[in-house]
């Protein structure tokens, strides 16, 4: 929270963001996911890297996987959402 905070002082037009939920309580996670998309509301661009797909989905206008360096989707999330095994397969390899 401290990190976005310090970022926010610079009033960026983007922000990287890596891992949001490692190691924070799920009351603490779900403020900050209301925090992502008040930023993104404002119009503030943001590259979000969270390992809990769901929680990324939830505030995502875009998804990417990416699996050994290489990128295995692209797209928006109604491609996503309207075949749940694009993730098992970018994933999983099934």
């Amino acid at each position: 929270m401290v990190a976005i905070a310090q970022a926010l002082v610079l009033r960026p037009q983007f922000l990287l963001i890596g891992e949001m939920s490692l190691g924070l309580a799920p009351v603490i996670i779900d403020r900050l996911i209301g925090v992502i998309r008040d930023l993104r509301a404002k119009g503030i661009g943001i590259l979000l890297i969270e390992q809990f797909t769901q929680l990324a989905l939830d505030v995502a206008d875009r998804c990417y996987a990416l699996s050994q360096g290489e990128v295995k989707f692209a797209g928006n999330l109604a491609q996503l959402k309207s075949d749940a095994s694009i993730l098992e397969r970018a994933y999983l390899g099934a």
